[in-house]
């Protein structure tokens, strides 16, 4: 379960007593929704719709969605090409004081991001491929608190200005290594990546407060698919079950940052084969996946297509 950081509240020598000050380090909390952001940064099974509840409240303490893909154009031209689209909600508790009084304040910070890889295939064998991908990624950090008058009589200090409506820019650059196994027979196919990822991620035109963060995403993932036909058909072709299991273990601020340092997941699921017919899309996914690490377990559902 994720715990949010949360400071301890004291008065402060010398403050005037209308003033507020938020107690805790707000530069380090920037690190840590940039660590968090590192999660959406690589097309991950594992990590791609998750969500962790607090224990204290039973609301989410943090939650992200992931959208993502890549292909190689084709095996006389083997440029590879990926992308992945994300967003995810972090809500660390700080506390408030105006020296006379002290409250929880339940920030809520959201996150958008995008990454982009470019690589190239070189074949080791017929059906395993080596792959080098160059990775850049841009995103966004923002806080939608909000703190009336109602609370404190005033407002003041940098770590409040943040909090209140702040944001970061965030970019980030690196790489991955890739071994692509794809092993295609008439029964039965077989898929198997295995990944190493290392983006470093850094913020740059934040508000008026200055705050500034940065993390680097390190990741080691194994994933694999077996498919086959289950002896029905539709459009005209068969209809295939789909098993998959996947693996990522996570380093650098990536690892511990949501209270686990490993996730792995299992999936089962059908496609429909629509490559018949002349539409774009020729297999349509529907998984429904078991994901477990470190003090964490869940069910997801997943959609995907290929073209």
């Amino acid at each position: 379960m994720l715990s949010p950081c949360a400071s301890q509240a004291q008065s402060t020598p010398g403050q005037p007593p209308g003033n507020t000050v938020i107690l805790g380090n707000v530069k380090q909390h920037a690190d840590a929704v940039l660590a968090i952001m590192t999660y959406t940064t690589v097309p991950d099974v594992t990590t791609s719709n998750l969500s962790i509840n607090s224990a204290g409240t039973g609301n989410p303490g943090f939650g992200q969605t992931q959208f993502g893909g890549g292909f190689t154009l084709s095996k006389k031209f083997p440029l590879y090409l990926e992308g992945t689209l994300a967003y995810s909600r972090y809500d660390p508790i700080f506390i408030a004081t105006n020296g006379a009084q002290q409250r929880s304040v339940p920030t809520k910070w959201n996150t958008f991001s995008s990454t982009v890889g470019i690589g190239w295939d070189f074949p080791i064998t017929d059906e395993l491929v080596f792959r080098p991908i160059l990775n850049g990624t841009i995103g966004r950090v923002s806080s939608d608190l909000k703190i009336g008058q109602t609370i404190f009589n005033e407002r003041a200090g940098t770590d409040l200005q943040f909090l209140e409506n702040g944001s970061l820019n965030a970019y980030g650059y690196g790489g991955s290594l890739m071994l692509d196994y794809e092993h295609y027979r008439e029964n039965y196919e077989i898929d198997a990546e295995l990944r190493a990822t290392d983006i470093y991620l850094r913020s740059f035109g934040s508000s008026s407060a200055g705050v500034q963060g940065s993390a680097m995403a390190q990741q080691i993932s194994l994933w694999t698919r077996w498919r086959a036909p289950t002896g029905w058909h539709a459009l005209d072709r068969p209809i295939r079950y789909v098993l998959e299991a996947a693996y990522s273990h996570y380093f650098g601020d990536s690892a511990g940052v949501l209270g686990f340092n490993d996730l792995a997941s299992v999936g089962v699921g059908l496609e429909l084969d629509s490559s018949k017919y002349p539409v774009i899309v020729t297999r349509t996914r529907a998984m429904v996946r078991y994901v477990f690490g470190n003090n964490v377990h869940g069910v997801s559902f997943g959609f995907a297509m290929s073209f």
